[in-house]
């Protein structure tokens, strides 16, 4: 079965969504505060700021946590920066790194990473929009 596919919204929702996300996902680590909760956020705002991006351009997508499934829909005709290749590497923030597990635990410098390609996928996708 075909997954689900999605058009609901406009891009500005989305893209407003993605820029909560990024903000949650730039909270101050505390002693309650999981890395690996600041990542899922981080994860969330990429993939808002790409779906937005699909939006904008009348496309669909498909409901998937899957960055380089969804950056793979985006047009080939849209320039996508160099500094955007690694983010398909947040998509493991998506589910596995969420609950506890065999994954290992989110360092800071992971997270500041996945924090790094989330401004970049939102700062884009802002740009490819407006």
């Amino acid at each position: 079965m075909p997954p689900e596919v999605s058009t609901t919204g406009n891009p500005q929702d989305w893209l407003r969504n993605a820029r909560s996300d990024l903000a949650l996902a730039r909270l101050r680590k505390t002693r309650s505060l999981l890395f690996e909760h600041l990542c899922f956020h981080a994860q969330q705002a990429a993939e808002k700021a790409i779906k937005a991006v699909l939006l904008s351009k009348g496309l669909a997508f498909p409901r998937t946590h899957d960055l380089a499934f969804l950056m793979d829909c985006l047009p080939a005709s849209l320039t996508i920066p160099p500094s955007l290749i690694d983010l398909p590497s947040l998509t493991k923030y998506a589910v596995q790194q969420r609950y506890p597990g065999d994954a290992p635990m989110v360092t800071s410098t992971q997270r500041q990473h996945a924090l790094l390609l989330a401004e970049q996928a939102v700062a884009w996708a802002s740009h490819q929009i407006s």
